[in-house]
């Protein structure tokens, strides 16, 4: 078995269930229909996907993506599209979606005690050469 970022068989990035009782569950999906993330990796995160806010019966804000068609929309498309916006997660604040959407989350830039770190390890890697 090959490692996923090496083989050029893509067919893990997608499927459609057509057998699901619920399909179409979102409408407006224009591409072929992905069920890989039927239920999203996001829901916990911030994301640019259209989104209400409800509270539920024990007074919890929750998120209704049942208008998001973004990880459903093409297998390529929707799978690059979660990829990236688990690449630095953000835990969602739990209020109402703004307008504009959330942007995309970026990693902290390193300050320089980081950089700092990272040449020493660096340097203490390349010493531990096993001599």
């Amino acid at each position: 078995m090959q490692p996923k970022d090496l083989t050029d068989n893509e067919a893990f990035k997608g499927f459609t269930n057509s057998a699901c009782p619920f399909l179409p569950c979102h409408k407006g999906v224009a591409r072929e229909f992905n069920c890989l993330f039927c239920y999203c990796p996001l829901i916990a995160y911030e994301c640019p996907g259209p989104y209400q806010t409800y509270t539920d019966a024990n007074g919890l804000t929750r998120k209704d993506c049942s208008a998001c068609t973004l990880p459903h929309d093409g297998y390529l498309q929707s799978w690059n599209f979660i990829q990236r916006w688990l690449e630095y997660p953000q835990p969602w604040s739990g209020k109402p979606q703004t307008d504009p959407p959330v942007r995309r989350p970026r990693p902290p830039k390193p300050t320089d005690a980081d950089e700092i770190h990272r040449r020493r390890r660096e340097a203490g890697a390349a010493g531990d050469s096993g001599d």
